[in-house]
C-alpha cells in the first residue's frame, strides 16, 4: 500500500490540474461569449421622449337631423402618442385613442425632424403616422392600412407635448356638460289632444343626467361612506368612480366617460390599465361605488343637440 501512495497522489494532482484547466477553459469560453455580445444600442434625442396629446381629426358621412340629407363633417377625437425610445434606426412607442392602446415602431429623420410610425397592422384600426416636430408640437397625418375598415381612413394629427401628472385634486370642470348623450332611453309619454279631448301616446328619447354631486365627492382624497352615496344617481356614482381612473390617465373605451373627461384640460390618456396605480383607499372606494352602482337608478331629461 505504501508503494501505491505516491502514484495515487500523482493521480490526484493530474485530476486537479485537469479540473483547473477545464474550469479555466469554461471561464474563457464565457468571457468569449460575453465579448461577442453586441453592445447596447445607443439612445438618441431623449429630449423628444414623452407624451404628445391633442386632436385626431377625420371626415365622416353624417345625416342632417332636420332634413335627413347626407353631408361630410369633421369628427374630433383626442389622441395621445407616447415616444418611449429613439435609436439611430428605430423609434418605439404607443398610440392611444378611443381607449385603444397600440404599439408602434418607426424611424426618425433628424434633418427634417419628422417621424414615420407604423402600428402593427393586425387590428383594423391600425395605420401609419407621418408627423413633424415643431418645438413642442407634433403635426401631420395618419393613414389607415385598411381604408375600407374605418369610417375616416385619413386623419389630421395636431398634438402638443404634455407632462402627465397624477393629482388627486383633479375634478370635472364646473361648467362641464353632465349629459350622457351616448345611451338614450325610449319613454312612452301621454298628452291630451285639445281639439278632440282624447289622451294619446307617443315615444320619445331621453338622456341620463348627472347632478352637482360629481363636483363635491372625490374618491381619490376621501374615504367615501354609504351615507354619502346612498341617494346618488347611477350616473353620479359612475362619474365619481371613473374620475379616480381618469386621474391616473386611464384610456376610456366607453365614449360616455371619454366625453366627460375630455372636457377638462388635465385629462391625458396614457394607459389602458391603471389598476396597479390606484392607492389602497381608491381601491376601497371603487369597491364601494361598484356596490351602489349595481342597484342605483338614473334620472333622465330631454335635450336638444
Amino acid at each position: 500500500m505504501k508503494n501505491l501512495k505516491p502514484t495515487f497522489l500523482a493521480f490526484l494532482a493530474v485530476m486537479a490540474t485537469g479540473c483547473k484547466k477545464e474550469s479555466e477553459g469554461t471561464s474563457k469560453q464565457k468571457d468569449s461569449l460575453s465579448a461577442a455580445k453586441s453592445p447596447e444600442v445607443e439612445e438618441i434625442h431623449k429630449e423628444y421622449y414623452g407624451i404628445y396629446s391633442g386632436n385626431f381629426i377625420g371626415k365622416e358621412k353624417m345625416l342632417d337631423e332636420t332634413d335627413g340629407t347626407e353631408y361630410e363633417g369633421e369628427v374630433y377625437k383626442r389622441i395621445s402618442l407616447k415616444i418611449n425610445r429613439i435609436t439611430k434606426d428605430s423609434v418605439y412607442g404607443q398610440s392611444i385613442v378611443d381607449g385603444n392602446q397600440r404599439p408602434f415602431r418607426g424611424v426618425f429623420n433628424s434633418s427634417s425632424e419628422s417621424f414615420i410610425l407604423d402600428e402593427p397592422g393586425n387590428d383594423k384600426t391600425d395605420g401609419r403616422f407621418e408627423v413633424k416636430l415643431s418645438k413642442d408640437s407634433l403635426n401631420g397625418k395618419w393613414d389607415a392600412f385598411n381604408s375600407k375598415a374605418v369610417k375616416s381612413p385619413v386623419k389630421t394629427v395636431k398634438l402638443a407635448k404634455k407632462e402627465f401628472v397624477y393629482n388627486p385634486n383633479f375634478m370635472l370642470d364646473k361648467d362641464s356638460e353632465l349629459i350622457d348623450w351616448n345611451n338614450p332611453k325610449e319613454f312612452v309619454e301621454k298628452y291630451t289632444n285639445e281639439s278632440t279631448g282624447k289622451t294619446e301616446s307617443y315615444t320619445t328619447q331621453k338622456n341620463r343626467i348627472a347632478s352637482d354631486a360629481v363636483f363635491t365627492l372625490n374618491g381619490s382624497k376621501q374615504k367615501l361612506t354609504e351615507n354619502e352615496l346612498k341617494n346618488l344617481r347611477k350616473l353620479d356614482l359612475e362619474i365619481i368612480k371613473n374620475s379616480i381612473f381618469a386621474r391616473h390617465g386611464y384610456a376610456f373605451k366607453k365614449p360616455t366617460f371619454r366625453n366627460f373627461f375630455e372636457q377638462t384640460q388635465w385629462y391625458i390618456p396614457v394607459s389602458d390599465n391603471v389598476d396597479n396605480d390606484l392607492s389602497p383607499m381608491e381601491k376601497e372606494n371603487v369597491v364601494l361605488l361598484n356596490r351602489f352602482i349595481k342597484y342605483a337608478e338614473d334620472k333622465y331629461g330631454t335635450f336638444g343637440r
